[in-house]
């Protein structure tokens, strides 16, 4: 019979409904049966497309004798932590700080309060691998509990206290334009010269750093990781996207699940290095990218899935792996130059197959009639049994894919790509709402439901401005500022400035707390920050450059000292202590203009535009045509020199690279 779950929308939940374990989802059922059996709750947490998930699964909670024992002296409850990012960013913590390290699958032991006691990640079912058995741990936990309640109970307003303490903060003086610039050092210091990326393995793709980076003029180490990541297997050379990390330093070896989030980030990342760099390469990745997500991970309603697995047929990257033969198979004798092409061999470098990559690196001569081989190949591979598809929409990340779709729509001139930036935008904004008009997180199979969180609102804020700069279209800016307006409202600390992650009106957890941290996505506090002041930067309201620079008086000295860690915040703040231009376009053919200001990334430059009398945004209030001409407004601070009518004149005023970096 199917346990709980079976009534919830994560696929990740739905993978155990058939468990024998008697799982709750999280929530007052759950908790309301440990207190009132005054029973520990065994928290597991991970995500679908976690390899080691699914491993846990096989053999723990899929065995009876396992699954008895749990039901007897627990009340268990599984969590997908991609649908509550709340539950699963406190009970980390907890585990790093009872343990000294954290990761996915999580198994945390809670009192009948929610407060935990003890905790680790993966559990084998024996003794084996030199870690306890998942069954010594569970004995070990019931035992501490029965024997030793008096000191949890003593305990847990500290540990309560302990996973409050970043939202007690109190802020400080922001840093300037030379503790940014330590900062970046900082981040460059700890770059991978060979390879590209920064530290060793495992290697996670960095798209906030390398748009810092950009951002900075500094684009070295931008080039060399962008090379880097496009000539490995961490990038499918088949089909396009991004694996999730590599586990060797060189991007060989990627652990094989593919993940929204990281695509849209990357796909801008290669947009912007194209832009800077002028590589092709860049642009054609960046468009393989985005061309992928459309192909395999976009929903009927134009919503993006969120995650294609690493496993299939129970084994990690089974359906993107190969030998000569298949290819020689699939390509007959035109198969030997692109077996050389992509480094294929008869040993193989994963388990006795090949994950292809570009063998020659990012520059080597391409064989003749390369992209017919490789349709032919994607074509074979499809054939295969397909990785699990986590096809639940999540607010946030479908809001990176917007902002991804948009910027690249407006720079490269594809219209399906701003299409789909404005149906996956009406879908969020339709679709993803409560009764009360609020938004909410996931969404499948023609149900949403759970509260958003900062991280769907600040993100969803930075990709509507996006939209609006790509396409003019006044309802983008109008659906932004309001949505700013709620988020200050139901998420700021007016006491201490911030943002919380949970809004007021959010179930109470143990903890409300302030979540930062860019890696692998931005933080909802580093995102609603960037959102704040480009909304300022188009409307000059001081309240919303007051709600960013909140942020920075919390979380920027720690930022500037752990650049790695919070780049997407370092972002935020080079777009505030820079000279900011602020662009408005006016007139009716406005293309050449606009695609004059999209010759660079808008990092230190907001744009509006429209015909004469246009209102919204208030930057494009009471400008005019010259003569009938489009004309452009090139403003800092909103004081703006005398309009221009060309490409010429109006590329002589924006920044470049060198006096953004004021050199």
């Amino acid at each position: 019979m199917p346990n709980r779950l079976a009534e919830e929308t994560s696929p990740y939940l739905l993978q155990h409904r058939n468990n024998p374990v008697d799982w709750y989802p999280w929530g007052p059922d759950a908790l309301g049966r440990a207190q009132e059996e005054d029973r520990p709750i065994l928290l597991s947490v991970g995500y679908s497309a976690c390899h080691w998930c699914h491993v846990m699964e096989r053999e723990s909670f899929e065995d009876p004798e396992t699954a008895a024992y749990m039901n007897e002296h627990f009340v268990n409850v599984k969590v997908d932590r991609e649908e509550r990012p709340d539950v699963d960013a406190i009970y980390m913590e907890a585990v790093q700080q009872i343990s000294g390290h954290g990761g996915w699958p999580m198994t945390v032991f809670l009192d009948p309060d929610g407060v935990p006691f003890y905790g680790g990640t993966y559990f084998p079912p024996d003794e084996s691998r030199g870690m306890p058995s998942f069954r010594m741990v569970m004995e070990a936990v019931v035992h501490a509990f029965e024997t030793q309640r008096d000191e949890l109970r003593e305990r847990a307003p500290r540990v309560r206290e302990s996973l409050s303490a970043v939202s007690q903060v109190e802020p400080r003086d922001l840093p300037g334009q030379a503790d940014l610039e330590g900062a970046v050092q900082r981040l460059l210091a700890g770059a991978d010269r060979r390879h590209g990326g920064f530290g060793g393995a495992p290697k996670f793709p960095p798209a906030s750093s390398l748009e810092l980076l950009m951002a900075r003029g500094e684009t070295e180490e931008v080039e060399r990781t962008l090379d880097g990541m496009l000539t490995g297997g961490i990038y499918d050379q088949l089909g396009g996207g991004f694996a999730r990390y590599s586990v060797d330093a060189i991007w060989l070896v990627p652990h094989f699940e593919k993940m929204l989030y990281d695509n849209a980030l990357l796909a801008r990342a290669y947009l912007h290095g194209w832009q800077l760099l002028g590589h092709e390469r860049y642009r054609r990745v960046c468009e393989e990218t985005l061309d992928w997500m459309l192909r395999e991970m976009r929903g009927p309603e134009g919503g993006f899935y969120s995650a294609l697995d690493a496993d299939s047929e129970g084994e990690e990257g089974k359906f993107y792996v190969w030998t000569p033969e298949e290819i020689r198979h699939v390509l007959g004798e035109k198969a030997e130059p692109l077996i050389a092409f992509y480094g294929v061999s008869e040993q193989g470098n994963f388990e006795g197959k090949n994950i292809i990559y570009l063998a020659q690196g990012p520059e080597g001569s391409e064989p003749e009639g390369l992209e017919e081989m490789r349709k032919a190949l994607l074509q074979a591979r499809a054939q295969r049994v397909w990785p699990g598809l986590d096809d639940k929409r999540l607010a946030s990340w479908n809001a990176l894919a917007i902002a991804a779709f948009a910027d690249a729509g407006a720079v490269l001139g594809r219209e399906d790509y701003l299409d789909a930036a404005r149906t996956c935008a009406e879908f969020v904004l339709e679709k993803l709402r409560d009764e009360g008009g609020n938004l909410l997180r996931t969404y499948k199979d023609g149900r949403a439901h759970l509260n958003a969180y900062l991280e769907d609102h600040a993100f969803l804020l930075e990709a509507l401005l996006v939209l609006y700069e790509s396409t003019f279209e006044e309802r983008w800016f109008e659906e932004a500022q309001a949505l700013a307006d709620t988020t200050i409202e139901r998420f700021g600390d007016p006491e201490r400035g911030g943002f919380y992650s949970t809004s007021g009106d959010h179930e109470e957890l143990i903890a409300r707390r302030k979540e930062v941290g860019d890696h692998p996505i931005p933080s909802g506090n580093s995102s609603a920050a960037m959102g704040m002041l480009r909304l300022a930067a188009l409307t000059g309201e001081r309240r919303y450059e007051e709600a960013g620079l909140g942020v920075f008086a919390l979380f920027a000295k720690p930022a500037v000292q752990h650049p790695d860690a919070f780049a997407h915040m370092l972002r935020a703040l080079d777009f505030h202590l820079s000279p900011t231009r602020e662009v408005a376009l006016v007139g009716d053919d406005l293309g050449e203009l606009a695609g004059t200001v999209r010759e660079r990334p808008l990092f230190h430059l907001v744009l509006a535009g429209g015909p004469e009398g246009t209102a919204q945004p208030p930057l494009l209030v009471d400008r005019t045509t010259v003569d009938g001409q489009p004309a452009a407004y090139v403003c800092e601070n909103f004081t703006c020199q005398l309009p221009v009518t060309t490409p010429e004149e109006l590329r002589a005023l924006l920044p470049t690279l060198a006096t953004r970096r004021g050199e």
